[in-house]
């Protein structure tokens, strides 16, 4: 028996398989708005449903609070994308998408940086363990 895992793992090794033809057609040091749309393309077209720039409300007290904050990608309503466009991915990073994984009580993210040589080194996977 499978607590979803399975699935998981299939959505984001698709994520990344469409991240490195992206990575390989434009390379480092792009804006992240163009690895974004190029990204989409490759996620749609591979059979994904992918929403982007998803309002993330904060709930205080009780109350759903407009905060501001925005996924980049949701795929599949299930795993959460971060992309970003920087020369390395600190802490405050991976803290920022753990955040967006514990307020969606989504259970898997993916921290995307483009801006690196190999894509593999810019990847980081974010579990949610609730």
């Amino acid at each position: 028996m499978t607590d979803g895992r399975d699935e998981l793992n299939e959505i984001s090794g698709k994520v990344i398989e469409c991240a490195i033809k992206v990575h390989r057609a434009l390379g480092p040091g792009m804006l992240e708005g163009a690895y974004q749309v190029c990204l989409i393309h490759e996620l749609v077209k591979s059979g994904l449903k992918v929403e982007s720039e998803v309002s993330m409300p904060i709930i205080y007290d009780g109350v759903r609070l407009s905060s501001g904050y925005r996924i980049d990608l949701l795929v599949e309503n299930v795993v959460i994308i971060e992309l970003k466009a920087i020369e390395r991915l600190m802490p405050v990073h991976e803290a920022q998408l753990l955040s967006y994984l514990r307020m969606s009580d989504k259970r898997l993210g993916l921290l995307i940086n483009f801006n690196v040589k190999l894509l593999k080194d810019g990847i980081r996977r974010v579990v949610n363990n609730f």
